[in-house]
């Protein structure tokens, strides 16, 4: 997925223009309004470019802003290099117009007192920063903020191979987070070498990537056993479709494990298919991007709200929109492939653990 070039709109050059987090989110807000008269009037890929091309700028620039206010604040200019990451969506390019943060730091070097009590404080600015100009604090903590995803090259080397030693549930989902890391502002060399480290460490590992598999092939039932989609049957969203849990992250983990068993480090889902796709050894690649098209299409167009210019939205297509036959057909389509592809993933994971002495 390539990045959209902005530089012919005045409204995407005024984001890297913002001294503020005020002004940044007021041009975030009139930014947004322009994307969402292109939705559904552009291909849905093209339009998720631009979204997360306007989403890097934000980012970019809040990274400026945040130095800024440091120095202000009596901390100076940061005393090393240093990476803004991000994991998630947004490390996918794949973030819709409400995504939270999914964020960390890489800083250069060993670690000491002045980094400690310098990125300590500019992490949390950072967080407060993105959080102003309107992405939610995740709930999960991965943010720079926070010093599980905020550490110096080769702390996050030890805490990689950590990790990668350990095989159970949640260090392995911190690894399945961290392989969609994407660099997006600072230096370039350390999210490089960050991300040597990382895939390094799944290089012939057949015991870690047969661990993430295991993540991988747990999910919610979609459909019951005459095929029909299944709905939420209780609460708010009685008799609506979980299209980001049912769809769109099935998808987004069945390509990845593939794409992390092959040494494939882009980050993004379409351009993990185009590099499956060279190896000429899977099938249902092309259904596979199919569906992945449906899904990030359903996921845009889900029911939103609008709060002082920034969206919210459940991730649930409403009983009403699901009576489109047209989208129920898609949608069917989507979630058998699904189906087919998790039951082949579950046939090879009990293959693999019969084989282990």
């Amino acid at each position: 997925m390539e990045t959209a070039d902005w530089n012919e709109d005045e409204r995407y050059l005024s984001i890297v223009t913002a001294g503020s987090p005020q002004e940044l989110k007021a041009r975030r807000t009139a930014c947004q309004k322009v994307l969402l008269e292109q939705l559904n009037v552009i291909p849905v890929e093209e339009w998720m470019c631009r979204v997360n091309a306007m989403h890097d700028q934000i980012a970019g620039t809040a990274v400026r802003i945040c130095e800024a206010q440091m120095k202000e604040a009596g901390y100076g200019l940061p005393p090393c290099a240093y990476s803004f990451i991000v994991f998630g969506s947004a490390g996918r390019q794949e973030a819709t117009l409400w995504s939270d943060q999914d964020n960390g730091l890489i800083v250069e070097g060993e670690l000491d007192g002045l980094k400690k009590s310098y990125f300590e404080a500019f992490g949390a600015m950072l967080s407060d920063v993105l959080e102003t100009a309107g992405y939610e604090k995740c709930d999960g903590k991965v943010m720079c903020s926070e010093p599980l995803w905020r550490k110096t090259l080769p702390e996050w080397e030890h805490q990689l191979a950590g990790w990668m030693e350990q095989l159970e549930w949640e260090p392995v989902r911190y690894l399945i987070i961290a392989s969609d890391m994407r660099h997006v502002a600072g230096s370039v060399e350390l999210s490089a070498k960050w991300k040597e480290v990382f895939h390094a460490g799944f290089a012939d590992n057949h015991k870690l990537t047969m661990a993430v598999l295991r993540n991988t092939v747990r999910h919610k039932a979609t459909l019951n056993l005459l095929g029909q989609v299944l709905t939420e049957r209780f609460g708010d969203y009685a008799g609506g479709f979980d299209v980001k849990y049912g769809l769109y992250i099935p998808l987004v983990n069945i390509v990845r494990h593939l794409s992390l068993l092959h040494g494939i480090q882009d980050s993004s889902t379409l351009k993990r298919l185009e590099h499956l796709a060279e190896l000429d050894k899977y099938q249902h690649l092309e259904e596979i991007r199919r569906a992945f098209l449906t899904a990030l299409k359903m996921r845009v167009n889900t029911p939103y709200t609008v709060e002082d210019g920034l969206l919210a939205s459940s991730d649930y297509y409403a009983e009403n929109d699901l009576k489109n036959k047209q989208l129920r057909t898609e949608l069917r389509e989507s979630l058998l492939l699904v189906r087919r592809l998790h039951k082949a993933l579950q046939r090879q994971l009990r293959s693999a653990e019969r084989r282990q002495p």
